[in-house]
């Protein structure tokens, strides 16, 4: 996308914002809106955002975290480790052990068995 002033005879120049695109082997424009009615320092801040650039110069900080909360993947990363930690410090062998396949729960669903022979080995 771009901006493009268009001349008229008599008249001011008509700002479009554009976008080319190839048909048939052809390169064709689009006209996507009129701009004509903006500001000229609204069109080139427009012009400027479409060229890569930003709303507030890089030097002026808009917005300050004071915190940032936890969430997603992040979160339960941290309740996993909060889990291990509590399990650790109870004392409890072979509960919570993960191996790549997924967690120990997940093995005891899938072979009850192998997990009762492990159980009968901690004691």
């Amino acid at each position: 996308m771009y901006i493009e002033a268009v001349p008229n005879r008599n008249s001011p120049p008509v700002i479009l914002r554009r976008e080319s695109f190839r048909h048939e082997g052809k390169v064709r424009k689009r006209t996507l809106c009129a701009l004509s009615d903006w500001s000229p320092a609204h069109v080139e801040g427009l012009r400027a955002v479409l060229k890569g650039g930003t709303v507030i110069p890089p030097e002026h900080d808009a917005f300050t975290a004071t915190r940032s909360l936890p969430h997603g993947h992040v979160a339960a990363a941290l309740g996993t480790a909060r889990n291990l930690a509590s399990i650790a410090s109870s004392g409890l062998r072979g509960v919570g052990k993960l191996d790549q396949r997924g967690s120990a729960g997940a093995r005891a669903r899938r072979n009850p068995a192998q997990l009762r022979r492990r159980a009968a080995a901690d004691l």
